[in-house]
């Protein structure tokens, strides 16, 4: 097991909340339906998160080399605040991520959360606390933060301009990771689920495809966008092995810098794959 110091456990019920049968740690398919209160969509994609960060916190990382922060465990509030917002009905198209950045989901516990448009646009608030054995090189300040992630700018940065409001947005749309962590070298360099050793991938990866199988059927989703290759084939293998093939798979490419292609008119890329995927007016409209 790694050192106790390099993990985090979250538990949403120490904060007041109840478990009301979201998470699933049996490995059988979930079975929820979607609730018609809003409150409870809410309180049940919570729980569903804080049982795969409890699975997925059990679990050993580059047998105790690696650095784990979850977003979801010191920054709860932004978290809870955007998730009570914004996920309170069924949504035909999950825009699925594969885990947080640092200067994103890292500060503001919000998928690709640029500080910016977590604050002023999504208007979320909160304070955080420090993950466990907090890195120099990668501090936590939360909304405070002044570094920018170039992914969560582009992508907030279209989703806006697409749907003018959250509230628009929100209709149909939710935004979701594929994993709740994310990794560190004792150097500072980020480590993506992908490069992870392949037994310890493959551990990570059955916890993760149990909680997006959930996620999907709580929120009676239709569509998923892996936001990237690896997030689309990790939704595509989680719901085929449930024999969900009634569930839409497409890929989004990913605004990462790091990605030459996203670096030529991304903006213009992703609105012309949301258009062939059919999914582009369920940004724009409550349809």
């Amino acid at each position: 097991m790694p050192p106790k110091q390099k993990r985090q456990k979250i538990d949403h019920k120490s904060k007041g909340h109840e478990n009301n049968g979201g998470g699933n740690s049996t490995g059988t398919p979930n079975t929820l339906q979607i609730p018609t209160d809003p409150a409870s969509i809410s309180q049940k994609f919570l729980d569903i998160e804080a049982e795969q960060c409890k699975e997925l916190l059990k679990l050993q990382y580059g047998q105790g080399q690696l650095l784990v922060y979850n977003p979801l465990d010191y920054a709860s509030q932004i978290h809870h605040d955007f998730v009570s917002k914004f996920c309170r009905g069924p949504k035909k198209v999950l825009l699925l991520g594969m885990n947080p950045g640092p200067w994103g989901m890292g500060q503001t516990g919000v998928p690709f959360g640029h500080v910016d448009y977590a604050r002023d646009w999504l208007e979320v608030k909160g304070e955080v606390t420090k993950p466990v054995n907090e890195h120099e090189k990668r501090p936590i300040s939360g909304l405070n933060c002044k570094r920018k992630e170039v992914s969560g700018d582009r992508m907030w940065s279209l989703l806006k301009q697409l749907s003018g409001t959250p509230e628009v947005l929100f209709t149909n749309i939710f935004l979701h990771n594929y994993c709740p962590l994310y990794f560190l070298k004792d150097s500072a360099k980020n480590v993506t689920p992908p490069e992870l050793k392949v037994h310890e991938r493959a551990e990570l990866e059955k916890v993760c495809n149990r909680a997006l199988v959930q996620v999907v059927d709580l929120l009676g989703v239709e569509h998923v966008i892996g936001v990237g290759n690896y997030a689309a084939e990790r939704a595509r293998k989680a719901l085929t092995n449930e024999g969900r093939e009634d569930i839409k798979v497409s890929t989004l490419m990913h605004p990462s810098p790091v990605n030459p292609a996203a670096n030529k008119g991304w903006a213009n890329i992703a609105i012309k794959q949301l258009t062939d995927n059919k999914t582009i007016e369920y940004f724009k409209s409550s349809t």
